[in-house]
């Protein structure tokens, strides 16, 4: 059982269900159903959202698959933490005029490195 990535499913869903509120929160507050319309901070918003459901899905599907393989608990832990943390930074960076906000940058990297991590110990495993 893949125990360890349970809970870091568990932490990573909270944050996508705070994302998606801030998104609904200001759907309420600008009217605005579908799409984004005009508001930046809407558009924020979704993009923040979106950007974490493009990417947490499959870091945690890899995560939980080394799991299964016996990839040891330690390594295991340290994939989860640095996705949490790495998830917990992008959108606190990603802001309207900021292209270049080291929390964005933080966040960004951590996935691309924990993702292509597990991605390459997945294709070792098999082999």
């Amino acid at each position: 059982m893949a125990t360890i990535t349970l809970l870091y499913a568990g932490i990573l869903g909270i944050i996508s269900i705070a994302l998606a509120f801030a998104v609904g929160s200001q759907r309420g507050k600008t009217k605005i159903s579908v799409g984004t319309g005009q508001s930046d901070v809407l558009f924020i918003a979704t993009r923040r959202h979106g950007n974490f459901v493009e990417y947490v899905p499959l870091a945690l599907i890899l995560m939980g698959l080394l799991e299964l393989n016996g990839v040891s608990s330690i390594a295991i832990h340290s994939f989860g933490a640095l996705l949490v943390i790495s998830r917990i930074c992008h959108p606190l960076g990603l802001k309207v005029g900021a292209t270049s906000h080291p929390l964005r940058a933080i966040g960004t990297l951590g996935t691309v490195v924990v993702t292509v991590v597990m991605s390459v110990w997945a294709i070792v495993a098999f082999f």
